[in-house]
């Protein structure tokens, strides 16, 4: 089982980047983060006829989360991170796609700090604590995918000094990261590769693609009981060069068969 995770940057405008990239691919799972859509707006037929299934969670011109399912439709199992109802961002979508629970998630930027939005990431982190224990405690496959706009540590950022005040690099993000971490969950990426620089994030200015300026932000979390069945992941880096190309690159991962 191949799951991905894409954040898309624009499902509408970088449509033809998504199909093409499925075409060459072809993952079993895709996590979308950034749709910038409203429900209305979500191509689903287009990804139909390239044999995805799908489920969203749009808003206008901002946020947006999605899981597509390759010859399946996921099995809705909750739209909206739960903790607060009064938030209104289209950040958490989850399905049940073939025994496996998987969440995609769009975390907060949080910048700039301090501040109203840095503070809404802090919240929404501990919304997200308190709802991965309760994932934990079901003891079933469960994998928690998508942009956390975090760096969890040094190793995964180009450049650690230049990022020590931002919101992706703050002290309280990255423990809050690491926290996750040590209540059971697992780091696909870092697992595999523990001393490894990977990234998944680019800038548009100073060259930061030709330059490998990149971040790592792009996640894959492991509840105890899937994480044994791990095998590889991965970086789709070229999608990065195409022409009109989102500012991250797909990261997959693959599990074995239950």
């Amino acid at each position: 089982m191949k799951i991905a995770t894409f954040n898309v940057n624009g499902i509408n405008g970088r449509l033809e980047i998504l199909l093409h990239w499925l075409d060459e691919r072809r993952p079993d799972v895709v996590c979308l983060q950034e749709l910038k859509a409203p429900d209305a707006k979500f191509p689903h037929r287009e990804l139909e006829k390239a044999g995805y299934g799908a489920v969203w969670h749009g808003q206008k011109s901002w946020n947006g989360v999605a899981i597509l399912a390759r010859d399946a439709d996921p099995i809705l199992t909750r739209r909206g991170l739960p903790g607060d109802p009064d938030d209104q961002q289209s950040r958490y979508i989850e399905a049940v796609v073939d025994g496996v629970v998987v969440g995609c998630l769009y975390l907060p930027n949080g910048n700039p700090t301090p501040g109203p939005k840095f503070d809404y990431k802090l919240r929404w982190f501990e919304r997200l604590h308190s709802y991965a224990a309760e994932l934990l405690a079901l003891e079933v496959p469960v994998a928690l995918v998508g942009d956390f706009n975090v760096m969890p540590t040094d190793l995964d950022v180009y450049n650690p000094d230049r990022w020590r005040d931002d919101a992706l690099f703050r002290p309280e993000v990255r423990e809050a990261f690491q926290r996750l971490l040590d209540e059971g969950w697992t780091d696909a990426v870092r697992h595999l590769h523990p001393r490894e620089k990977i990234f998944t994030f680019w800038h548009y200015f100073r060259n930061a693609f030709a330059r490998d300026a990149g971040l790592r932000i792009d996640h894959f979390l492991l509840s105890e009981s899937l994480a044994p069945r791990l095998l590889r992941t991965g970086v789709d880096k070229t999608v990065r060069s195409w022409p009109h190309a989102s500012d991250h690159a797909p990261v997959w991962m693959e599990l074995a068969d239950d």
